[in-house]
């Protein structure tokens, strides 16, 4: 029974007003009976002389009302248990079902106080004995049918229909078998308030009652569990029908369900062991999920923390970045699993590692202590772009999840990639699977992936470019996920900074920030430091080793492990400069740039650290301070790929990949990056005819007319 939408359960509705016929329109009566008086009537008559109308109760207007036609008056939907149809009085049955018997079924929360003398129930024969047959009504209320009701024996699993003849003050039943060849049935259910999940604490060992949405379903060696949240959380709820076997197989995730059962407390969590489950349908499941959709959103709403340092560009991407934190934040309170994609290098692991310390505490405060095992995981790129191998990883593991545990399908969050024409192709699949994805980077954005996004934050967006780095943005959202843990990411956006080499004024902010804790040499180390670690790892996301690197667990670790991994991977870089310097050719170009170019196939070691993106950085580097004064290009090359790193020269490399595919449409020309440094790629044949291309664009970039001094 619902109440009437129109008069809200009143019957009534009020059409306007008219004057008290008891007062006369004064609102104040002049005689009172001092037997029925109030206090307060009482000291209205003494300070004033009359009291207030007892009909109007002083407004000297009474309402006028009509009947609600929408319910006639009842206040209410009233109708028929067994067929549905609306019924025009407060009864059960409507005119056609009631000439038939009512049997009733008795719902498995409901118990002996449930029952009505003189009702008939169906049942199931569990017992035979000498005196009688034991039959079940439901799995917890059982009574007898005595052998002198009995007009033949029955067999154990015997379908029974039986009159509730008296319940004995013990609890004992007394059962009557009956025969009926046409009769409707009706479920009973137990009438319980609807509890919060949020007030499950308080009632353990109580039966109660939820409604809300079925978020997980997994299934055990023992029990089925049911991950059930509403407005106000989640909880597991147990089910068990046979060990391994599905309990209430018609129910399945995404579902609207009503839960009955029992509050016991489980490794110290809150947990329903489920009597009745039963899907909810039309308007009662609507309501359901729109309170939670509701409590969500409210929930989900990231804080409006103050920036750690002044910067224009990042206080126009606020609206943006608060979109990004508010998706994260309502994907943790849906139990939604996340999967974190970032670059592998010390801009994108530290913007990752921003936003997992900031989930991870989330996860366990919405799901408990192992939550964060299955709805969390974070896996490097080696590319700056989502491939085609890491989409077909993710989409792996989130179909066999969704099979084996009932998950929903996860959110894909991209760090340091994901804004390019790269990406598309791994987008596209993954919007085949509905995944949501939701994009923090600083590459050259290209307007192309917005239709596959839900969020997107990059400061090329607001007039901003590749100096703000994702660790910067990424570290500024985590605070608006979780503000907690400011202390710990602190000096994320410094390391990202130094480690992407950013020469916007935030990054001497940043840096300035934290130099309290950290040197520039120290800054430097880290990122040096992970980005050696990240060249092993390679798509293991080893949290361990990277928290420690990050300064995340003990301090005296951190120094030993950062000093370790930087003297590893300076005698790695030394190795390699000593075998490709000498193999550099450098050439002056017009307008004044110096070109280097270094076959890195050929002139450098395969297979191992530093891998030729970086080869060609620190190639560059050295080359920078050997021109001091002059604009200068570096261009790492190997049989189809070409690594650009560049200083003082104004290039545009997204729009020269653009240029090569059409001036060299048979060179399979693709790549990307940032404006000045990136990488290309093509097909080995047209290697020479691409870089002579490449080349003659750079002679053609202009060059800043002062080039800074480069930094010690």
């Amino acid at each position: 029974m619902n109440l009437c939408d129109n008069c809200r359960g009143k019957g009534y509705l009020v059409v306007g007003e008219r004057t008290c016929p008891n007062c006369g329109g004064s609102g104040k009566t002049d005689s009172i009976s001092l037997g029925a008086a109030s206090d307060s009537d009482m000291k209205e008559l003494i300070e004033n002389g009359a009291a207030k109308c007892a009909v109007c109760r002083g407004s000297g207007k009474i309402p006028v009302t009509e009947t609600c036609q929408a319910c006639g008056g009842l206040g209410r939907e009233y109708t028929c248990v067994v067929c549905g149809s609306r019924l025009n009085n407060k009864g059960e049955l409507c005119e056609r079902c009631s000439k038939k018997p009512l049997v009733h079924i008795l719902d498995q929360a409901c118990d002996t106080g449930d029952l009505v003398v003189g009702g008939v129930y169906q049942g199931t024969v569990s017992g035979l004995a000498n005196f009688g047959a034991f039959v079940d009504l439901n799995d917890h209320v059982r009574g007898l049918a005595h052998n002198k009701y009995l007009k033949s024996r029955p067999e154990v699993g015997d379908t029974l229909l039986v009159n509730v003849r008296s319940i004995a003050p013990n609890g004992n039943i007394e059962l009557e078998p009956v025969e009926l060849r046409e009769y409707n049935t009706v479920e009973v259910e137990k009438d319980l308030p609807i509890s919060k999940v949020g007030e499950l604490q308080k009632m353990v060992g109580k039966l109660v009652m939820i409604k809300g949405e079925v978020i997980q379903v997994k299934q055990t060696g023992g029990p089925t569990i049911f991950t059930v949240a509403d407005d106000g959380g989640l909880v597991f709820c147990a089910a068990f029908e046979r060990a391994g076997v599905r309990a209430y197989a018609e129910i399945d995730s995404e579902m609207m369900v009503r839960v009955a059962g029992e509050v016991t407390l489980r490794n110290n969590q809150v947990q329903i062991e489920i009597r009745s489950m039963k899907r909810l349908w039309g308007g009662d499941a609507a309501k359901v999920k729109d309170s939670i959709e509701q409590a969500i959103d409210r929930r989900a709403e990231p804080s409006d923390v103050p920036f750690l340092v002044q910067s224009d560009v990042l206080t126009s991407l606020k609206p943006a970045m608060k979109a990004v934190a508010k998706e994260i934040r309502r994907a943790v309170l849906k139990s939604r699993p996340i999967v974190v994609r970032h670059h592998a290098d010390a801009d994108g692991i530290t913007a990752a590692v921003a936003i997992e310390t900031a989930i991870l505490p989330l996860i366990k405060e919405v799901g408990g202590p192992d939550a964060e095992y299955y709805n969390y995981r974070r896996a490097p790129s080696k590319a700056p772009f989502y491939e085609l191998e890491d989409v077909t990883k993710d989409l792996s593991y989130a179909l066999e999840d969704q099979s084996r545990h009932g998950q929903k399908m996860p959110l894909i969050v991209l760090m340091d990639n994901g804004s390019t024409e790269e990406d598309v192709p791994a987008m596209r699949q993954a919007q085949v699977y509905g995944l949501e994805m939701l994009v923090v980077d600083h590459h050259h954005p290209h307007k192309i992936v917005d239709q596959f996004l839900i969020a997107h934050v990059n400061p090329a967006h607001v007039g901003g470019d590749f100096g703000v780095t994702t660790g910067m943005i990424a570290t500024e959202i985590a605070r608006m996920i979780y503000p907690a843990i400011e202390s710990k990411i602190r000096h994320f956006p410094a390391v990202s900074a130094v480690g992407d080499r950013s020469e916007a004024p935030e990054a001497g902010l940043f840096i300035k920030l934290i130099e309290d804790r950290f040197k520039r040499e120290d800054l430097k180390k880290i990122a040096l430091a992970l980005d050696y670690e990240a060249f092993w790892l390679r798509f293991n996301e080893g949290r361990g080793l990277i928290n420690d690197i990050l300064c995340l667990g003990r301090l005296d670790r951190h120094q030993r492990i950062v000093d370790l991994l930087c003297e590893q991977a300076e005698a790695a870089i030394d190795e390699q400069l000593r075998a490709s310097m000498g193999n550099v050719k450098s050439t002056r170009l017009p307008n004044g740039v110096v070109m280097n170019v270094l076959d890195v196939e050929n002139f450098a070691h395969k297979f191992t650290f530093p891998p030729p993106g970086k080869t060609s950085g620190e190639v560059h580097d050295r080359l920078c301070q050997r021109f001091s004064d002059k604009p200068v290009v570096t261009i790492g090359y190997g049989p189809d790929f070409a690594v650009l790193r560049s200083r003082g020269v104004r290039m545009n490399i997204p729009q020269m990949v653009k240029e090569l595919m059409e001036e060299i449409p048979n060179g399979g020309v693709s790549g990307g990056g940032h404006l000045v440094v990136g990488s290309i790629k093509f097909v080995g044949g047209m290697r020479k005819e691409v870089l002579a291309k490449m080349a003659e664009k750079i002679a053609a970039c202009s060059v800043d007319a002062v080039v800074p001094a480069p930094r010690a």
